[in-house]
């Protein structure tokens, strides 16, 4: 009896799901065209840091400011 009920639903399944959309990423094997250079990734890694955390930064840096009632 589970048998048909798990064939049921496998069938039944898909056509109440609706349509799916599929994602394929893409890989490549081959070694990179160019090296990135030391300076381009301490840039580039600088600019990720400040992205992230300088936000919070001036948040927390402001935290008083932001205490205060009027």
């Amino acid at each position: 009896m589970s048998g048909l009920l798990r064939t049921v639903a496998n069938r039944a399944a898909p056509s109440l799901r609706g349509h799916i959309v599929t994602q394929k990423a893409s890989m490549y094997s081959k070694p990179p065209k160019e090296k990135i250079g030391v300076v381009e990734t301490a840039i580039g890694m600088g600019m990720f840091s400040l992205a992230i955390l300088g936000p919070s930064g001036w948040i927390l840096a402001h935290l008083e400011v932001y205490k205060k009632k009027d």
